[in-house]
């Protein structure tokens, strides 16, 4: 059958506006759906504040929201008010860089987990499971137990409580450094990185038991709460060297989204797209690390944060890392600050490690999230 020209027309012009409705409908789904992302991203923030400010409220002298509202807002400028100094010098001397700790360490945390996850292509990937926190748990041993830095070039330069710090992010880089040099001394799988990462672990806790044996009692009980992990020895001097260090770091990794996007879909179409797949993973793996090794030093070995925030995050947000860096941080520094915050109010006025409490949550949560995990946010 032979059509005229008018009907041809017609059935073309007919095709044409039928594609264009289409794509219209897909660009406005896509747009509704970045705004719903969007949205939860705005609304996880709101609830970040919301919690800050009750942690800002709670503890040994607890005061309403109003008051440490107030006290935020007034910044360092104190009135002639005894009462109101007394409250500023607690919310702005001892919780304030507590609470600001607690966000930025439990964020860079779950960076850290979302991004080792990706690179790795492997969901029990975190800063535990390739051995860094047991390699900070052996330094900090060292300088409690020991009294000694790395090779001694602590022991001068920095106070003891310092030399704790050094020692751990030192051991922590260590650590980083030998799983990477076994790595290239050969091509390997990302299961094989993580049971490279599992036989570090388990090396450095055995040195760390070794030295417990030597250690008196004081110094095990020292040691011991530095592996609870706490924030109870935050400082603003600690905070600033934290955020210096960790947000820099975030801030620059976001920046290759897209290249992880890229990644999660094989190496194959990675390399299609013009990315340099090793330097990516060896960039994102030794920047991570060192995130880890920073927060790990200054709080202690708190579990689970870089394992549990980036499974509930792809539940949450899928994988695409525009919106699962940000929101898996969000919820690291979330899950952190809560925790924190039961610690300092379940047996008031005694502080509880808030790495115990994280271990109490974050399992039953984990079990949870592995419970229900959809094979497609894999």
């Amino acid at each position: 059958m032979e059509w005229s020209i008018k009907e041809y027309m017609y059935i073309t012009s007919k095709t044409n506006t039928e594609n264009i409705s289409k794509g219209l409908d897909i660009q406005t789904n896509y747009t509704k759906h970045i705004q719903k992302k969007i949205a939860m991203l705005c609304l996880l923030t709101v609830l970040l504040f919301a919690v800050g400010l009750v942690g800002l409220s709670l503890g040994g002298s607890s005061y309403t929201v109003r008051e440490s509202w107030e006290a935020l807002r007034g910044g360092l400028s104190f009135s002639n008010s005894d009462v109101v100094n007394t409250r500023h010098n607690i919310i702005w001397k001892l919780r304030v860089p507590r609470v600001m700790m607690a966000i930025i360490g439990g964020a860079g945390l779950a960076f850290s987990g979302v991004v080792m996850q990706t690179i790795l292509k492997n969901p029990l990937a975190s800063p535990f499971t390739l051995g860094i926190s047991s390699a900070a748990s052996f330094g900090a041993a060292l300088a409690i137990i020991m009294r000694t830095g790395f090779l001694g070039i602590f022991d001068i330069t920095l106070p003891y409580d310092y030399l704790i710090t050094g020692n751990a992010f030192t051991f922590s880089l260590i650590c980083t450094m030998i799983i990477y040099g076994l790595t290239k001394l050969q091509k390997v799988s990302s299961e094989t990185i993580i049971l490279l990462g599992v036989a570090m672990m388990n090396l450095f806790s055995a040195a760390t038991s070794f030295l417990q044996y030597l250690g008196d009692p004081d110094e095990l009980a020292s040691l011991t709460y530095w592996m609870f992990g706490s924030l109870s020895k935050v400082t603003w001097s600690k905070l600033h060297i934290t955020c210096l260090l960790v947000i820099p770091i975030i801030l620059l990794i976001y920046r290759r989204a897209w290249d992880l996007n890229s990644l999660m879909l094989g190496e194959e179409s990675a390399k299609s797209t013009g990315i340099n797949v090793e330097r990516l993973r060896l960039t994102c793996f030794i920047l991570t690390s060192l995130v880890t090794a920073v927060v790990v030093s200054f709080l202690g070995p708190i579990g689970f944060i870089g394992l549990v925030a980036p499974h509930l995050g792809r539940i949450l947000f899928g994988g695409d890392h525009r919106f699962l860096i940000p929101a898996s941080s969000l919820l690291g520094a979330l899950l952190l600050l809560l925790a924190d915050t039961i610690a300092r109010t379940l047996l008031a006025p005694v502080v509880i490690p808030v790495g115990i409490i994280t271990s109490f949550v974050g399992v039953p949560l984990l079990i949870y999230l592995m419970m229900r995990r959809r094979t497609e946010h894999w």
